[in-house]
């Protein structure tokens, strides 16, 4: 689903440069939960951004589902995210004046789902996510958690491929954290989406398929479910020094 091959991301020039990520290099299959884990500053942020085609790498190249990113229209790329990409935010990026259910449909709406099939691809996430009976509460009157639960139905109502959350537990308590974390897993493996998850959670990170860790811009390491780890620029699966 994912290839990253060799991103560098660097903002400013000269002796004032940051080098956010320096040869990142790795591959994500699809139907996996995949937890990307690095201190803040790190660059995950970065390579997140890079990945759903919403900043371009300073040199390398990243694949999304077969398709070089970096190499695509600004009306491709809109259209990645639309039909393909969806992000889960930390602050869950909810519209204050639409209902649970309505912020669920706004993207079907975009696609032009007819309105029949929308309710139901609401109604189906909404009962997956575990908020069908808030369908009509707007996002105040829902908890953090059940804000971030109706912003993952959010994400999945357009059946994507890939799903990308920025540290989507980060507001919210060490339990409802793990809540959203299992729900995580559970529509992975329901919808066989592939998600890619930055988070310093312990609880996503013992049960990820794979983990990869960033450290100062660059892979330190990539741990597998089975607990094979390689070192940045070592195996098949690396990144370049720097």
């Amino acid at each position: 689903m994912v290839i990253a091959d060799g991103i560098r991301r660097t903002f400013g020039s000269g002796h004032t440069a940051v080098h956010a990520l320096r040869g990142v290099s790795f591959t994500i299959e699809r139907a996996q939960l995949v937890a990307l884990r690095g201190r803040s500053g790190s660059g995950k942020t970065t390579l997140l951004n890079i990945i759903g085609g919403l900043d371009d790498p300073t040199s390398g190249s990243v694949w999304v589902d077969g398709r070089e990113v970096n190499r695509m229209t600004e009306r491709e790329r809109l259209a990645l995210r639309r039909d393909r990409v969806a992000f889960i935010f930390q602050s869950f990026g909810l519209v204050p004046m639409l209902s649970a259910a309505e912020n669920v449909g706004v993207p079907l709406r975009i696609a032009g789902l007819r309105p029949t099939e929308r309710r139901e691809r609401v109604a189906a996430m909404l009962a997956l996510t575990g908020v069908a009976s808030h369908a009509a509460h707007r996002p105040d009157e829902l908890s953090g958690g059940q804000q971030q639960r109706v912003a993952i139905a959010r994400a999945l109502a357009g059946r994507p491929g890939l799903l990308i959350a920025d540290e989507p537990t980060s507001q919210l308590d060490l339990e409802t954290g793990q809540q959203i974390m299992e729900l995580l897993l559970s529509v992975v493996r329901s919808e066989g989406v592939t998600a890619l998850v930055a988070t310093h959670d312990e609880a996503l990170i013992g049960v990820a398929d794979q983990v990869i860790m960033l450290e100062d811009g660059s892979v330190a390491g990539i741990q597998s479910a089975a607990g094979v780890e390689s070192a940045a620029g070592l195996g098949p699966v690396g990144a370049e020094g720097g």
